[in-house]
């Protein structure tokens, strides 16, 4: 059967293709942290002025002077700057006195727990609305150019940590001979090469991508080194740091370790004694190799653990080990099984023995995977509600469709790798090497500077021996029909890897459904009714005379004290009265009440009660029990929003 072996730079277009097409759709990083409260409230208007402003956060964030700005209605900062920690979630920062009546704007602008950007702006009144010339910059955070060119450099960093932990394990515990391979060996090291210039890329531009957003700002060193004093920076240094350990490893690991496999295979005329020598030196060698790659490897993973979704949230202490546990599954598999895909196009021969073992790396990956992702699925998402209504629900679902199939793909790689033998591979070399014998004996002689030798001939004579050898090369690889079966399911394997992994970079960057929907119930309940609360609440006790509308005001309808007052009236509009009325309030979620209101009767059909105590914003219960003879009452219940 033919095929057309792809290059290898090929591989990497292709590659580089579906990760631009996914990362063009995507839309820039959510926040994950959201205002969910302020004081003064947004849109609120107030009697005297503030000294201060405070903003309430659904979990806290990284603020520096100078991040929350107020301005006046011409426009003009009227804070000090400051911006101070006053418990919690909660920020403030003071403001001037004497300042005149009229619309204010509050912009702000942080940085979440788990590294992403967060700004935003709301107005609120002294005395009275005003018009107001209030411009707030262009707040570019965590979008524009910047934050293209970070994504990207996000997504190179996941694959190339998958492809330089994977590459290096399949190595080791796989193919110890793919140590000596060229083709292995530019896999790793460019694979390090890429993790390596996507952290500095990442170091360099966190200070705009978390600010201005502008180009301009990136080679600002006084901006980086504000940076420099942040968590995610930390963890982007000491991903720096562990990649020149990594180096190190590298050099080993394709310069001494590759001569000691490659002497083992050549053999030698020495004793037992000598072979069990150097049999214990390269097991003593390739110990030491694995057990500081992997300390390596699960340093560098601890980088993204320690900087993003697993540092924040419930059970941290417990979700950061795991996350660590999950990006090494991620690259003992989907990195192997790239390097096992080159190995496949372009290596001439790879014993059955190392794809079998392969095969059962990635299975045991796979249960580390599944284990590893249920538990942070659950939470990250947290409801039933999340995972469909979210947008990382709605991701976590694309995700763990990809990986359903990528098994089943899986699946059929193995059935290939049962029947991939080393023996079909080494026929067609003994058959072609004979025959090729006659025919490269005088191209040998010439080229080795016999009589007559020409140095162009020569040279002409060494071109060709190579391009022999290499469709020799592509020749064996094709002759093999489980080779090319299993070559074909590993290739599909790999693309769907590209995607998932894709995917799995924009869910990093997705604020997390549990969070999500924690903040929109905070915002909820922080922008419920800012105004007075007016009811309108038809009742019906059914006895004679029994039907009418009650009109209930409270205000000024906020936490605290207020004053509430009830009218009735017929169903005609005139007001009466009736023997009893009286109110309860009840706040079901935080288990408050219910709180009985007694009103007084002041007039024809209207009671009055002062001090009415708000303790909580959100979503109040209001029981209202109307009674119009000794035999007839009614209760109608009524939700409001009371902030």
């Amino acid at each position: 059967m033919k095929t057309i072996a792809p290059r290898t730079w090929q591989l990497v277009l292709l590659f580089l293709a579906v990760t631009g097409a996914l990362l063009a759709g995507a839309a820039p990083a959510s926040a994950h942290a959201a205002l969910t409260g302020s004081d003064p409230k947004q849109g609120a208007v107030v009697d005297t002025a503030p000294k201060k402003v405070s903003l309430t956060f659904s979990e806290s964030v990284a603020i520096s002077d100078g991040a929350v700005r107020v301005l006046d209605p011409a426009g003009k900062r009227v804070d000090d700057g400051k911006v101070a920690h006053s418990g919690g979630t909660t920020y403030t920062v003071g403001v001037h006195s004497g300042l005149p009546d009229g619309t204010f704007t509050v912009a702000y602008q942080v940085v979440s727990a788990d590294s992403h950007p967060v700004a935003g702006a709301y107005t609120f009144s002294i005395g009275a609305p005003s018009k107001t010339t209030a411009v707030v910059a262009d707040q570019n955070a965590g979008g524009g150019v910047v934050g293209v060119i970070y994504g990207i450099a996000r997504y190179v960093s996941y694959a190339g940590f998958a492809l330089l932990v994977g590459g290096a394990a399949f190595v080791l515990g796989c193919w110890r001979r793919g140590a000596g391979s060229k083709p292995v060996q530019r896999v790793v090291v460019g694979a390090w090469t890429a993790l390596t210039a996507a952290t500095l890329a990442m170091l360099l531009l966190r200070g705009s991508y978390t600010g201005s957003g502008k180009l301009g700002d990136i080679f600002d060193m006084s901006l980086l080194g504000q940076v420099l004093q942040t968590k995610t920076a930390a963890a982007l240094t000491s991903r720096l740091l562990l990649l020149a350990a990594a180096a190190l490893f590298i050099a080993v690991l394709f310069g001494a370790y590759a001569k000691k496999n490659e002497e083992d295979g050549e053999g030698g005329e020495e004793g037992k004694d000598g072979r069990d020598a150097k049999a214990k030196e390269r097991n003593d060698l390739t110990f030491g190799l694995s057990v500081g790659g992997a300390v390596v490897a699960a340093g560098l993973a601890a980088t993204w653990a320690m900087a993003e979704h697993a540092s924040t949230g419930i059970q941290a202490a417990l979700a950061m080990p795991v996350d660590v546990l999950h990006l090494l599954a991620v690259a003992a598999w989907l990195g192997g099984l790239t390097t096992l895909l080159v190995a496949l196009y372009r290596v001439p021969t790879i014993e059955g023995s190392a794809v079998r073992r392969f095969s059962r790396v990635a299975f045991c990956s796979v249960l580390v995977l599944v284990a590893t992702g249920l538990y942070q699925s659950w939470r990250q998402v947290g409801s039933w509600s999340a995972l469909t209504g979210t947008t990382y629900g709605q991701l976590l679902m694309v995700k763990v469709g990809l990986v359903a199939v990528l098994v089943g793909v899986a699946w059929i790689s193995r059935k290939w790798t049962a029947r991939l033998t080393e023996t079909v591979a080494a026929a067609p070399v003994a058959q072609e090497q004979a025959s090729e014998v006659s025919e490269e004996k005088e191209p040998v002689s010439v080229a080795a500077g016999g009589k007559g030798a020409n140095p162009e001939r020569a040279a002409q004579l060494a071109r060709q021996r190579a391009a022999m050898a290499s469709a020799r090369e592509k020749r064996v690889r094709d002759a093999d029909p489980h080779r090319f079966g299993l070559r074909r399911s590993v290739l599909v394997e790999a693309g769907i890897a590209v995607v998932l992994l894709a995917v799995t970079t924009v869910l990093t960057s997705t604020e997390p459904g549990r969070t999500e929907e924690e903040a929109k119930s905070a915002t909820s309940a922080a922008q419920a009714q800012t105004g007075p609360l007016s009811l309108k609440i038809p009742f019906d006790t059914g006895g004679a005379d029994g039907k009418g509308t009650a009109l209930l005001e409270m205000d000024p309808g906020r936490t605290g004290n207020n004053e509430m007052h009830l009218y009735i009236e017929r169903p005609n509009g005139k007001a009466f009265d009736v023997p009893e009325v009286k109110l309860a309030l009840t706040q079901e979620a935080k288990k408050i009440g219910p709180l009985p209101v007694v009103p007084d009767h002041i007039a024809t059909g209207h009671w009055t009660a002062s001090g009415v105590q708000i303790p909580v914003a959100g979503d109040w219960k209001v029981a209202l029990t109307v009674r119009t003879s000794d035999i007839d009452q009614i209760t109608i219940n009524k939700n409001a929003k009371i902030g």
